[in-house]
């Protein structure tokens, strides 16, 4: 992605780290994103507050991440038909899930643990939204609207 961002934009500065241990000074950015990446980290725990140090008083984090209802759950045909079945949702766990040629380790948390550690930083929460599906295939859109996929949050440094 670095060199892609490079291609784009040359004089662009990057840095490749784990969202663990920013190498950035604190109060460096008025804004943080993590857009699907939550799900991504295995030390969460450090993450958040990593993310939430390195932002400017007044600054922002924005978060979209995959609901936690959609990371505890899936899709199941059952006589009655096609329903999203939900199982051990509380219960923090990771697996391996592929597509397009690329493999990645996925966390499933409950909702509220990331509340809390969001939570515990002091941050507030400005925003929240679990959007609606538009346009696109009608079919796979009604999917999300019986199942929410992702939210969007806006977290906002005091």
């Amino acid at each position: 992605m670095c060199a892609e961002a490079k291609a784009r934009d040359p004089g662009g500065d990057y840095l490749q780290a784990m969202a663990e241990d920013l190498p950035c000074a604190d109060g460096s950015f008025d804004l943080a994103v993590s857009y699907l990446t939550l799900i991504d980290i295995d030390g969460i725990e450090a993450a958040i507050p990593e993310m939430a140090r390195v932002l400017r008083p007044g600054g922002s984090l924005l978060i979209a991440n995959l609901n936690s209802f959609n990371t505890a759950g899936g899709w199941r045909d059952r006589p009655e038909g096609r329903v999203f079945e939900i199982d051990d949702y509380l219960r923090a766990r990771a697996e391996w899930v592929s597509w397009r040629g690329v493999s990645i380790r996925n966390w499933h948390r409950p909702f509220s643990r990331y509340m809390e550690l969001l939570l515990a930083t002091g941050l507030r929460l400005v925003h929240f939204e679990e959007p609606v599906p538009t346009g696109g295939d009608a079919a796979r859109g009604a999917r999300y609207r019986r199942a929410p996929y992702f939210h969007i949050m806006e977290w906002r440094k005091g």
